[in-house]
């Protein structure tokens, strides 16, 4: 990780990044918690660490990686992507949203609200996804 990277994850966790990831966090124990969650605990868990340190690292779609499709990103993901929307999805996302205009509305936010705006997208579509280094 770059020393940019290393100073914007910094300043992200000190100003508000941190309560977004307890969000994903408890989203993961949830999910954890019932039987019907438990295929997107580990997935809430990663994009959790993901949106605790988002610089330096980037969401993309696994067959973009691999070359190939697999049951995230084929008929089944898009099945599991829509009952994420349901059950925790659309909170996170606005939660992501809401950050991001409150970050917006300052010069030095907007790298920040664009982070928030990034994940506010991974929150409502997940499934299929995975982090890489940027």
């Amino acid at each position: 990780m770059s020393p940019l990277s290393i100073l914007l994850n910094v300043l992200w966790i000190l100003i508000g990044g941190a309560w977004m990831a307890f969000g994903w966090l408890v989203a993961a124990i949830i999910m954890a918690i019932t039987i019907v969650g438990l295929p997107w605990a580990r997935a809430a868990f990663n994009i959790a660490v993901y949106t605790l340190l988002p610089f330096g690292s980037r969401a993309v779609r696994r067959d973009e990686i691999t070359g190939a499709s697999d049951v995230g990103t084929g008929a089944f993901g898009l099945i599991g992507n829509l009952i994420w929307f349901v059950l925790a999805g659309w909170w996170l996302a606005l939660g992501h949203l809401l950050t991001a205009i409150i970050w917006a509305v300052t010069i030095i936010g907007l790298p920040f609200a664009w982070a928030h705006l990034k994940l506010a997208g991974i929150a409502l579509w997940p499934i299929g996804k995975t982090i890489v280094p940027a």
